[in-house]
C-alpha cells in the first residue's frame, strides 16, 4: 500500500471518529447532569478582609466552579477595608468577564466595602447593602509610602477613569464613582441606594435572592435575566490552603511572623549551631514577608522596629544603664503603630502592646542575668579556688602534699601544718596552692 493511499484511508478514518463524537457529544450550552432547567443553583461564597492575590484567587476559582455548574447566580457576601490595586482589578477583570450573573452583596451588618471593596462591588450584575453598611472612600494610597504630587494625580486619574468605565457598564452612578476616588466620599446604605451605587437593600440571604430575581444582566451584546427566585443555595467553603493564606495575611499574624522571624535568626546567630531557633525564624520571615507583599506597609515602620531589635541587642554588649533598652521599647512601638498605611488596615493595639512588654521583659531579663553573673564570686579557673578546703596529706614545713577535691596539689604554708589537718587555699601560684590551717 502506497504512502499516499495509507495517508487518505487514516484521514478518512479520523474523520469519522471526529464525527461520531460531535454527534453523540452535548452542546457546550447543554445542561450538564443535576442542572435540569430550572434546578440551577446559587453559590455562595464569603470574602471578608483586605483585598490580596488570596482573595481575587478565591474569586476566580468561585467564578470557574459556577460556570462549571452553570449556575443561577453568584453571591459574594463582601466585607472589605480594601487593598491591593492589581488584585482588585483581577477580580474586577473576572467578574466582568464571567459567564454567570455576579451579585455582590455588603454583609452583615456593620460591614463595608471601602477602598477597592467599592471596585468590586460596581462590577457586579447586581449590587446590594445589608442595613448597617456602608460603602466609599476609593482614594488611592501607595504602599510603599506617601506619594509625590505628580504620581497621586497620575494613581488617582488612573483609578477615576477605571471607575468610571465599571460605573458606566453596569448602569451606576458614574459621577459617584469618580468622586470616591477624588474626594474618598462614603456613603451609607440608603445613600447608595438613593443614588444609584447599589440596586437594593436586603437584610436577608432571601430577601437578597427575592429582589435579584428577574433582574437584567449583560455580557458583551447580549441580555439575560436572572432567576434566582426558589432555587437551591449551596455555599463555596474555602480549602485548607486558601484559610491558611487567609490566615498568614492577616496584619496582626504577619506582624507576630515577623517578630518571631527577627528574634529566630537573632538567636541563632547569638548561639551558632542552634539549628532550630534559626529554621523557625526563617521559616517565620518568609512567611511574614510574604504577608506585608499583600498589604500597604510603611517601610519607615518595618525600620524602627528592626531598629528597637538592634538597641536591645546592643544593651546586652554596652553598659548603657538602661537606656538602649528604653530607645529599643520605643522604636518598636512607634515603628508597630506606623507598620502599615492608614486606619483601615492595622496591627491591634492589644497584639502591639504584648510584643512591647513580651520583647522589653525579655531582654530586660536577660540584661538583669548578666548583671549578677558579674556580682558572683568566680566558680572556675585558679581564682575559682580560693576559699576552697582541703586536707594535708604530707606534712607542710614550709612546703608539702595536699588533697583537694580528689587531687594532690604541691602547697605552702607559712606555719606548719600536720598530716590529715584540713587546710584553706588562699592563693594559687601555677600548681601549687599556698594555704593555711583551717580553724
Amino acid at each position: 500500500m502506497s504512502a499516499a493511499v495509507r495517508t487518505a484511508l487514516l484521514r478518512t478514518v479520523l474523520g469519522t471518529t471526529l464525527a461520531a463524537v460531535l454527534a453523540f457529544a452535548p452542546p457546550a450550552s447543554a445542561k450538564g447532569p443535576g442542572t435540569a432547567p430550572g434546578s440551577e443553583p446559587v453559590l455562595v461564597i464569603r470574602l471578608d478582609g483586605a483585598v490580596t492575590p488570596v482573595m481575587a484567587e478565591a474569586l476566580d476559582r468561585a467564578i470557574e466552579r459556577a460556570e462549571a455548574r452553570q449556575a443561577a447566580a453568584l453571591v459574594v457576601e463582601l466585607d472589605t477595608p480594601g487593598g491591593l490595586e492589581s488584585s482588585m482589578r483581577d477580580m474586577v477583570k473576572d467578574m466582568l468577564a464571567a459567564e454567570v450573573p455576579v451579585i455582590v452583596w455588603i454583609t452583615p451588618s456593620g460591614a463595608r466595602a471601602a477602598s477597592a471593596g467599592v471596585f468590586i462591588t460596581i462590577a457586579a450584575d447586581v449590587a446590594a447593602m445589608a442595613p448597617g453598611t456602608n460603602i466609599g472612600a476609593a482614594t488611592p494610597v501607595n504602599m510603599q509610602g506617601p506619594m509625590d504630587s505628580t504620581l497621586s494625580r497620575k494613581a488617582t486619574n488612573d483609578a477615576s477613569a477605571f471607575a468610571r468605565t465599571v460605573a458606566r457598564q453596569r448602569g451606576r452612578n458614574v459621577a459617584w464613582a469618580e468622586d470616591a476616588v477624588r474626594h474618598a466620599v462614603a456613603a451609607s446604605e440608603t445613600e447608595a441606594l438613593e443614588l444609584r451605587i447599589v440596586d437594593f437593600v436586603a437584610g436577608s440571604q432571601a430577601q437578597l435572592l427575592e429582589r435579584a430575581d428577574g433582574r437584567a444582566w449583560t455580557r458583551g451584546e447580549t441580555t439575560r435575566t436572572i432567576h434566582t427566585r426558589g432555587r437551591p443555595i449551596e455555599r463555596i467553603e474555602a480549602g485548607f490552603r486558601q484559610k491558611l493564606l487567609s490566615r498568614i495575611a492577616d496584619p496582626n499574624v504577619a506582624y507576630i511572623l515577623m517578630m518571631i522571624g527577627f528574634y529566630g535568626i537573632l538567636f541563632e546567630l547569638q548561639n551558632p549551631g542552634a539549628i532550630l531557633p534559626g529554621i523557625v525564624g526563617g521559616i517565620a520571615l518568609i512567611l511574614a514577608f510574604f504577608a506585608l507583599s499583600t498589604l500597604p506597609v510603611n517601610f519607615a515602620g518595618v525600620a524602627l522596629i528592626v531598629l528597637g531589635i538592634v538597641f536591645f541587642v546592643a544593651e546586652l554588649k554596652v553598659t548603657s544603664h538602661g537606656m538602649l533598652a528604653a530607645g529599643g521599647i520605643l522604636a518598636l512601638l512607634l515603628g508597630s503603630l506606623m507598620l502599615f498605611h492608614g486606619d483601615a488596615i492595622r496591627v491591634s493595639y492589644s497584639v502591639i502592646a504584648a510584643a512591647t512588654l513580651v520583647t522589653a521583659a525579655f531582654f530586660l531579663v536577660v540584661i538583669a542575668a548578666g548583671v549578677r553573673s558579674q556580682r558572683r564570686p568566680v566558680q572556675s579557673g585558679p581564682a575559682g579556688m580560693v576559699g576552697t578546703t582541703g586536707r594535708a596529706v604530707e606534712r607542710i614545713d614550709p612546703s608539702g602534699r595536699v588533697d583537694i577535691a580528689g587531687v594532690y596539689w604541691n602547697a605552702r604554708s607559712a606555719t606548719p601544718v600536720e598530716i590529715g589537718v584540713e587546710v584553706e587555699v588562699i592563693r594559687v601560684d601555677g600548681l601549687s596552692v599556698d594555704v593555711r590551717p583551717r580553724g
